[in-house]
């Protein structure tokens, strides 16, 4: 079993800035691509930064130059890090993570979710 915990949501200024974290727990071998997702009112999930064991990393357009996604291996936790938070950043935040659970078994897990407002 695993399970995704997430922290760090809640409620910033325009031009703010917020760090998400996501700990991985339960019967891990290892972690491949750790990512974050949002999804706001009225749009589909969309992927926002994703980094993969080994550190490669992918970002949204819309994030570039603001975001920063990082992960701790050793803690099987992976950050957001987001700068100069907009309006339109608002959204329901989930973490995804591809878990090697043995040899045989890879499975796709996701966080609860957690809401980022960003709000005067």
């Amino acid at each position: 079993q695993v399970q995704l915990v997430e922290s760090g949501g809640g409620l910033v200024q325009p031009g703010g800035s917020l760090r998400l974290s996501c700990a991985a727990s339960g019967s891990i071998v290892s972690i491949n691509t750790m990512g974050w997702y949002r999804q706001a009112p009225g749009k589909k999930r969309e992927l926002v930064a994703a980094i993969t064991s080994a550190g490669s990393t992918n970002y949204a357009d819309s994030v570039k130059g603001r975001f920063t996604i990082s992960r701790d291996n050793a803690k099987n936790t992976v950050y957001l890090q987001m700068n100069s938070l907009k309006p339109e950043d608002t959204a329901v935040y989930y973490c995804n993570a591809d878990v090697v659970r043995s040899s045989w078994r890879r499975d796709d897990h996701w966080g609860q979710g957690t809401q980022v407002t960003v709000s005067s």
